[in-house]
This record gives C-alpha cells, sequence and structure tokens, in this order.
C-alpha cells in the first residue's frame, strides 16, 4: 500500500468550540505521527462555523510546532483569495521554522460563497490567473534570480514543494504542464477522478522538482471495531452533505440511528455520489476497500480525511486504519 497522510479542516463539531477543535487538531496530529503517517495537510474555507482552519497557514505553524516529523501543509491554499508574495512570505516563513516538513498545496476554487469572496477583497476573475499566479509563488520560493527586484523575506531559496490540488481535468493539466505533484478531492468531488489521474499521468513534463509523475487521492474513511459502529459514526458526515443539498452549512453533527429517516430520497442520491470515495466500517474491510481503490487509481499516496464527532472515535478511526496497513 502507498502511504498515508491526513486531511484535517479542524471540524467543529455540534456543542464545541474552534478553541477545542484547534486542540484537537493538534493533538490528532500528534497521534497520527507517532502512528506512521507521512502528512497532515489542512485546508482553507471561509465563514463556515464548523471549520476552525481558515486562517490556514496559522494553524500549519501551530500543528508544526507541537510536532516533530510528520510533513505539514496546506490541502489547500486557495490562491485566487491571495497575493503569491504573502503565500511565498508565509510558507517561507514556516520553512524556515520548520525546514524539511512544509508542504504547499494549491487550490484555484475560493474556499467559500461568493459572497465571503467578495468581503475576502479578492479581485472576482482571480482563478483566471491561477496559472500565472502558481508561477509566481514557484519563482518567488526559489532561488534568488540575478537583478530580481522583488523576494519574498523569509521565501527565498527554501523551495517548499508545491502541489496542485484540483476536483477536474484543470487541475491535472496544470499539474503534468509544471512537473508538479497532484492531489484530487475525490473525498467530496468523485466524479472525474480517473478521467483526471489519466490527463495527469499521460501529459506530465518533468520538472526540477519532480521527474514522473506522483498523484496523492484523498478518501473518507471511518474505521470503528465493527461494521455497523463506523456506520453510526459516518451518519455524521452523511448529514454534513444532505445540509449541503439544503443549503444549509453548520456544525459537525452527532451521529443518529437512522439516517434513512433524515435525508430524503434526492439528499440521499446527491450526498451518495459525492460521498462516494468513503470507506466505512472494521479494519478488515475498511482494508479491503482501499486495497481495490488503491489497485483502481493507481495512487502514490492516500489522504483521508475522517469527520468524527467523537474526538475519541475520530482518533480510534485513525489507529486502525494505520494498524490495518501495519
Amino acid at each position: 500500500m502507498p502511504p498515508f497522510s491526513v486531511l484535517d479542516l479542524a471540524p467543529i463539531p455540534q456543542g464545541s468550540s474552534p478553541a477545542e477543535a484547534l486542540s484537537r487538531t493538534l493533538d490528532l496530529a500528534r497521534y497520527t505521527e507517532r502512528w506512521g503517517y507521512r502528512r497532515f495537510w489542512l485546508a482553507e474555507h471561509h465563514n463556515m462555523v464548523g471549520i476552525a482552519s481558515a486562517a490556514t497557514a496559522v494553524v500549519i505553524g501551530h500543528v508544526a510546532a507541537g510536532t516533530s516529523t510528520i510533513r505539514v501543509g496546506a490541502g489547500g491554499i486557495m490562491l485566487p483569495n491571495h497575493a503569491p508574495l504573502i503565500v511565498a512570505e508565509q510558507f517561507g516563513t514556516l520553512a524556515t521554522l520548520h525546514p524539511g516538513r512544509i508542504d504547499l498545496g494549491l487550490g484555484r476554487a475560493p474556499g467559500t460563497d461568493q459572497r465571503t469572496a467578495r468581503a475576502l477583497r479578492r479581485d472576482p476573475h482571480a482563478a483566471d490567473t491561477f496559472p500565472q499566479d502558481v508561477q509566481e509563488v514557484r519563482a518567488l520560493l526559489g532561488p534568488a534570480q540575478p537583478g530580481q527586484a522583488i523576494q519574498a523575506v523569509p521565501g527565498t531559496g527554501t523551495d517548499v514543494p508545491i502541489w496542485i490540488l484540483g476536483s477536474s481535468l484543470y487541475g491535472a493539466q496544470l499539474a503534468a504542464l509544471l512537473g508538479l505533484p497532484f492531489a484530487f478531492a475525490s473525498h467530496f468531488a468523485p466524479d472525474a477522478l480517473m478521467p483526471a489521474l489519466e490527463v495527469y499521468r499521460s501529459q506530465f513534463q518533468p520538472s526540477a522538482q519532480l521527474d514522473r509523475p506522483h498523484a496523492m487521492v484523498a478518501a473518507n474513511v471511518v474505521a470503528a471495531d465493527d461494521d455497523a459502529a463506523a456506520r453510526r459514526l459516518f451518519t455524521s458526515v452523511q448529514q454534513q452533505f444532505a445540509n449541503m443539498v439544503r443549503g444549509t452549512r453548520g456544525q459537525l453533527p452527532a451521529p443518529i440511528d437512522d439516517i434513512e429517516a433524515y435525508w430524503s430520497p434526492h439528499e440521499r442520491a446527491h450526498a451518495s455520489r459525492m460521498l462516494a470515495c468513503s470507506f466505512v466500517g472494521s479494519p478488515a474491510t475498511v482494508r479491503d476497500g482501499l486495497a481495490t481503490f488503491v489497485e483502481r487509481t493507481g495512487a502514490d499516496e492516500l489522504i483521508v480525511a475522517a469527520a468524527v464527532h467523537d474526538h475519541a472515535a475520530r482518533l480510534r478511526s485513525y489507529e486502525l486504519l494505520a494498524n490495518a496497513f501495519a
């Protein structure tokens, strides 16, 4: 099996607070480091009462300072929300403080709704210049060039590894063109997974950072001692996605006994399609499902999201997953 990594949004469960969520994120990072996970990535989302990782670079610094060996990074920074120089300075600073441990995943989506995007004071057409902005960040983190007028300090010469994130063919094509590793968001947008991987691998052009394609694929994994217990834990995510279909967002719901009584057939169909790359059950069930998934995708790495309401159960899920492939 390929290496496993963690995708965390610092979820805020119902009845909890952002402070508790951030404390649990660090706790999870420390445990998953001990259990052998390769990376711990955090994602940028704004104006969402159930997610505490909006100031993504700040949380990355918090997690990196509280761990010692696991790579910590962004999965990702939504580049249209930021000036490339600011991103380079932030991640150059992180790399200076934590050498050899910082990753920078860059995404093209705003990570929020249009009203909040306006509140971020960014140009609504900023996504149109995403390829150029990626190249600008890349140059600012690379070695200084003769006569270079603008430098990221810290940042210049840190060569922070850059990843392209995507949920469509666009990101796959850009990652291939630039010779960068590619991470696909199949944990919530699985429809284009296989076509995107094919495009990325077939069009890949080697670069100074990467000599051959490297694809990381995301999946939801909820493991428990038996299938029934895991399926009940997973109803938190299912409720969350049903609520998205309804146009409502909130904190991560507690699990329920009967998800079929919660959602309509339409909500069930829509949420289940978005959650198609989910593996829920006992260690044996999860192991078999993931083995088939890796065989199908040829993933070089797996990054695992586990939005579980109870912190102890969430830790247990990641521990069982690690032990299943030990």
